[in-house]
């Protein structure tokens, strides 16, 4: 059953927090909701979980109008940043509440409940206490438990954010595994790009309530549809038309993105021009470098690998870069 969000708005005072936001799931698909903090993303989840009523638009599930059902009616599953645990009960009781809730007898909850730690690699963990587990355990605990009833649904409010780097690379592999493996309908909000790129298949990205763009992740990477998504995205090169009056070439006269990762080094075609090494600088394995072009009068920020250098660069060495016909991105202004 397709969950589909029709024009959904919702206010708290004199702040919109979702401003007519519409989209759809297919099935199996997990949608990421991605935007800076206050965007209104996590409201747009609320909304869809029924813990908040919208002042306009509808919920829909397989054609059916689910707007003024309760949560425990929905049928969906819910990941909160917080875990959410009961302190109280052990790992099996916690998995389990949801199963007492809907009358499964004893046997059945024991076998969904090593099911279930078995898919999320805490098997032999069901006498364990919540407060004996770490910060990714307990998330794992949370994601089983949200997982029991077997819901039609599954909605995530960053279920990752309070776990430290090397723990949030390792769990959103595996987070993109479990989806994948389950088939389910998934909303997963994140303010990071990273994990919306990993787990999700679309991502929707939104600003001051509103959704901006919506697009696979391939092509949100390829083609962002404003500058003001291109920055939030991360990208560097962004000029103005002005800017871009002394380019020649484009077929189009800006505002433009140029992708760095279409730039590079050496090449004797009369694409090649010539560059300045400005600044350079290494983070781990990464190299960043800012390159003056000065036949264009603009600075591009270049990011890779060593082995993609011609040779160990210092500042003011001049070098031969090759732009592709693809690195030139156009960008509508923002509204």
């Amino acid at each position: 059953m397709s969950l589909q969000l029709e024009n959904l708005s919702k206010r708290f005072g004199d702040t919109t927090a979702v401003d007519g936001v519409s989209l759809e799931l297919g099935s199996g698909e997990t949608l990421a909701l991605l935007g800076p903090s206050g965007c209104g993303k996590s409201t747009l989840l609320r909304l869809v979980a029924g813990l908040e009523t919208p002042d306009r638009g509808r919920v829909m599930l397989g054609g059916r109008d689910i707007t003024r059902l309760p949560p425990q009616r929905r049928e969906f599953g819910m990941v909160f940043q917080d875990y959410a645990l009961f302190p109280h009960l052990n790992v099996e009781r916690n998995i389990a509440f949801g199963l007492v809730e809907l009358g499964w007898s004893r046997a059945a909850q024991r076998a969904r409940v090593a099911e279930l730690l078995e898919l999320v690699g805490l098997s032999g963990f069901e006498g364990r206490h919540v407060q004996q587990l770490s910060g990714g355990q307990q998330q794992r605990v949370a994601l089983a438990r949200a997982l029991a009833p077997k819901p039609g649904v599954l909605l995530l409010d960053e279920p990752l954010s309070n776990l430290d780097q090397g723990l949030r690379e390792t769990l959103k592999l595996e987070l993109k595994e479990i989806l994948g493996a389950l088939g389910i309908q998934a909303v997963y909000v994140t303010h990071d790009q990273s994990e919306a790129s990993a787990i999700a298949s679309r991502v929707a990205v939104m600003r001051d309530g509103r959704l901006v763009q919506l697009a696979d992740r391939e092509e949100l990477l390829r083609r962002p549809a404003t500058t003001w998504v291109a920055r939030f995205l991360g990208y560097r090169n962004l000029y103005s038309q002005a800017e871009l009056s002394e380019v020649t070439g484009l077929p189009y006269p800006g505002p433009a993105l140029l992708r760095s990762d279409e730039v590079s080094f050496g090449g004797t075609t009369p694409k090649a021009i010539t560059a300045i090494v400005r600044s350079c600088e290494r983070q781990g394995m990464l190299h960043r470098l800012e390159l003056w072009v000065p036949d264009w009068r603009l600075s591009i920020h270049w990011e890779g690998f060593g082995r993609e250098l011609p040779h160990d660069l210092e500042t003011g060495d001049a070098v031969t870069i090759t732009i592709s016909s693809d690195a030139w991105v156009p960008l509508p202004g923002d509204a």
